[in-house]
């Protein structure tokens, strides 16, 4: 018998259960390391009219071959005609008659730690192969190995044996333990010694039990026990969404529709353009998607489904992922374009009824798909805004996640994924609207925070992040030429914003009046950014012909914290001078512009000053970014690193 497995899974263990457990227990059982063996197995085989070997000694007994992997090369052969005809013979010694063959009866019990050609032998020789899984596949084994090694611990050495904390398990169970049941053992025994004969092993004794991918996290949840309750509330999100969102949502589009339309009259148009942007922009590198979890588009799409199907019951068609995954990016992608076309064409951002419009049109998104498919839809793979909240969202410095070994130990029904009833302190929810599975998530792109999963939890296995921000980008992060589509098309909106300051300072300002000359130098606006990305990316290119991580669109994401740092610093400007004037504009929407209310607003010099530190900022940080992405040396990828300061600079010359 074989038995294969990884270091410390305790082999010799399971080798012994089968000797002791056999009619043949009462014969010796004899355990010899391989690496010991002399090149002609004397030791085995014995000499002919000299010393009997092993297997002539144990008789009906059992030998044990420990890491058959390091058996001398010399041996291989006789090992190989003892498994396949049971006979072996005597080493021959010198004047002495030729030994003749003899015929073992003791039990082979062989153990390796890594593939051998001999393993496909002994298949062949119809040799039972037992094939010991590690612990990381076997977390559910966990809790009952820490009890029976606390007890051998304990009654060895005549102490009392205290109980394990739940949260150490989980903690035990999200650890890989590359040492496997040696590495457990050795962490129970220095709990043991480090807790003073506590009667309960709490999480803290067992600090050594920690992934390197789980490295500088700190978990939010526990730091902070009123957040978790917060977020595991009704408050979050649904009360909010369905008491607060969803009205207010109606009442600001309805004003945009039949209200003032100017800027100076349109709480509408200064919520939306003063308020909204800037602060999405300041959120995503904290809280990332979490704007997603409020979003009234999908708080009016969940509505429509969930009325319609209370009306004309039927099955709602599940999600078509291939084509999804694949076309979905440029589907956001396109949609985002022709807002932005439209904003620029049609002088959006001072017409309150047609910023209206394109909250209505986002939203009929959300509820014809929601109609259509299951849970959101729209909000995984079609809405633009949840495509550029999931873009920048990879910045953010916190995560959720969850510890794929307490899922894997002691989940069975998956409710944070499928939903389902309430089970222990996991509530009942209808599983995760955008069909991502906690302990599966790799990037914050596929999460909108909703606390669906934390609610429905009963294992206190997901965990809310403090981390170091944008750290997905160059570990686990997966690249898509639609999404970086989507960046490079958001650096070009800032220059499509600045139309007028750019062709003011080429003296054309009379171009944009011209409606076809305004649409073709929007499109070519749009496209700055990306002709000098990708430009300076071709003398890279040339420059390190034998480097292998010089692909584009993985190292375009080095862009991300600049494409947020421009958007940031072109709506600064509008951030600390018009939304300072909400309380005038306000009054003025509804026929009061009469009554003087305070007015906050900004220095030019200190919009100016934000504005600047805001660039130079964020290109030192996308200069590093890149960096991490590629590991490269940073001269070869100078021309990348250049590509940032001279957008910057010309980002500058139109913004600050």
């Amino acid at each position: 018998m074989l038995i294969f497995g990884e270091p410390g899974l305790g082999k010799d263990n399971i080798a012994a259960l089968i000797h002791f457990g056999s009619p043949d227990r009462q014969q010796p059982l004899v355990k010899i390391n391989c690496d010991t063996l002399q090149a002609n197995g004397v030791e085995l085989f014995g000499r002919a009219g000299g010393k009997a070997g092993l297997l002539e000694w144990l008789g009906t007994g059992a030998l044990m071959l420990n890491n058959v992997q390091d058996l001398p090369k010399p041996l291989e052969q006789k090992l190989m005609r003892l498994l396949e005809t049971g006979e072996y013979t005597p080493i021959e010694r010198e004047g002495m008659p030729a030994p003749t063959v003899r015929r073992a009866t003791a039990r082979i019990l062989m153990t390796s730690e890594r593939t051998i050609p001999e393993i496909e032998g002994c298949k062949k020789l119809g040799t039972h192969i037992i094939k010991v899984p590690p612990l990381r596949v076997t977390k559910a084994d966990i809790a009952a190995q820490v009890t029976y090694y606390i007890s051998l611990y304990c009654r060895s050495r005549g102490l009392p044996q205290p109980k394990v904390a739940p949260e150490a398990i989980r903690r035990l169970q999200g650890y890989d333990f590359p040492g496997n049941l040696s590495e457990l053992e050795s962490l129970v025994e220095r709990a043991i010694v480090q807790s003073n004969e506590a009667a309960v092993l709490t999480e803290e004794v067992f600090w050594s039990a920690s992934s390197k991918t789980r490295r500088f996290r700190l978990n939010l949840l526990n730091a902070y026990p009123q957040l978790r309750q917060f977020l595991r509330s009704p408050w979050w999100p649904d009360r909010i969404n369905y008491g607060i969102t969803l009205w207010l949502f109606a009442v600001v589009v309805a004003i945009g529709l039949f209200g003032p339309q100017t800027r100076d009259q349109s709480f509408v148009l200064n919520l939306f353009w003063a308020w909204w942007w800037p602060i999405m922009l300041l959120l995503f590198p904290f809280l990332g998607r979490v704007w997603c979890s409020v979003c009234p588009f999908m708080i009016y799409g969940e509505l429509a489904q969930k009325l319609s199907l209370r009306w004309f019951p039927r099955q709602l068609l599940p999600w078509p992922r291939q084509q999804a995954e694949q076309w979905g990016g440029w589907f956001l992608f396109g949609m985002f374009v022709l807002i932005l076309l439209w904003e620029e064409l049609w002088n959006l951002e001072d017409t309150a009824y047609l910023s209206s419009c394109l909250l209505l049109l986002i939203t009929a998104g959300a509820v014809v798909f929601s109609l259509l498919f299951e849970r959101r839809f729209w909000c995984r793979y079609l809405c633009p805004i949840g495509g550029m909240n999931g873009m920048f969202a990879k910045l953010s410095m916190i995560e959720l996640r969850a510890q794929q070994g307490i899922c894997a130990a002691t989940c069975t029904t998956y409710q944070c994924y499928k939903g389902g009833p309430q089970k222990g302190e996991g509530l009942e929810t209808g599983g995760c609207p955008v069909y991502s599975h906690p302990a599966q998530l790799q990037d914050n792109r596929d999460c909108v925070l909703c606390m669906t999963c934390l609610k429905a939890c009963p294992h206190r296995s997901v965990e809310l992040n403090l981390r170091p921000p944008g750290i997905e980008l160059w570990t686990t992060h997966t690249a898509t030429a639609s999404e970086v589509a989507l960046l490079l098309l958001l650096f070009g909106a800032v220059f499509l914003h600045r139309l007028p300051e750019i062709s003011a300072r080429f003296g054309r300002t009379a171009l944009l009046s011209s409606f076809p000359i305004h649409a073709g130098v929007s499109v070519a606006a749009l496209l700055i950014p990306a002709l000098i990305a990708f430009g300076f990316h071709q003398v890279l290119r040339l420059l390190n012909p034998t480097v292998k991580s010089c692909n584009f669109v993985e190292l375009a994401y080095g862009y991300l914290p600049l494409v947020l740092g421009a958007n940031l610093a072109h709506y600064l400007r509008l951030g600390l001078t018009e939304a300072g004037r909400i309380l005038p504009v306000t009054l003025a929407t509804f026929g009061y512009g009469q009554i003087s209310v305070p007015v906050v607003v900004a220095h030019p010099a200190v919009i100016a000053f934000l504005q600047g530190v805001t660039l130079v900022g964020t290109t030192l940080l996308s200069v590093g970014l890149t960096q991490k992405i590629a590991r490269q040396p940073f001269l070869k990828l100078l021309p990348q690193h250049l590509a940032s300061v001279v957008i910057t600079m010309l980002l500058w010359q139109i913004i600050v």
